[in-house]
């Protein structure tokens, strides 16, 4: 493993579950399914924890649970080597995540990229994405940082023209006034 490899996160570990080592944490993958299919995984801080080198664990045993998954590592066999693992991120390298159709995106490539709206005549910068969020409805958000201050957009695929991830850009037809809705100042 090329530690300098870029990773994707699965899970973030909040707490133990149960008395046998077992961990409850949130789910931060489309695909929770493919747990299923994974033994080798990497434990690695999230930047706000210690910073620690990955380490490998071996996943003997994982089940959904209330809005997240209870996983099980080989090694952790107590309550109290399972509080040790609080606040990793479960993750794998870049190169062994699911594959995609043609027409799909992972959420996480999204971050980072520049945001342009090519409704009008000539595109406009909208900003950076920051952040997508999944949990605001039925249709994710992106969270983009622009020159107006925070701006929530729709990724919803009647807007979207172009993904072009190797240039870090999202074309998208957004509405006229989308963007200022959020400016600073907006009136509610």
């Amino acid at each position: 493993m090329n530690p300098a490899e870029p990773w994707v996160w699965l899970a973030r570990i909040r707490r133990p579950q149960g008395r046998k080592g077992e961990v409850f944490a949130d789910i931060l993958t489309d695909f929770p399914e493919k747990f299923a299919e994974r033994r080798r995984l990497w434990l690695l801080s999230d930047g706000v924890c210690a910073t620690a080198a990955p380490r490998e664990a071996e996943l003997v045993a994982h089940w959904l649970h209330k809005g997240g998954i209870v996983l099980h590592f080989a090694g952790v066999d107590s309550i109290s080597a399972a509080e040790t693992l609080a606040g990793l991120v479960v993750a794998i390298p870049q190169s062994e995540r699911a594959p995609l159709d043609e027409d799909e995106v992972y959420v996480g490539d999204l971050i980072g990229c520049l945001l342009v709206d090519v409704a009008g005549a000539a595109p406009v910068h909208v900003g950076e994405i920051e952040e997508v969020d999944r949990a605001a409805g039925p249709v994710a958000l992106l969270v983009v940082r622009g020159a107006a201050g925070e701006v929530l957009v729709p990724f919803a695929k009647s807007f979207l023209r172009n993904i072009d991830i190797d240039a870090r850009r999202v074309e998208m037809a957004l509405p006229a006034g989308l963007v200022e809705l959020n400016a600073p100042g907006a009136v509610e």
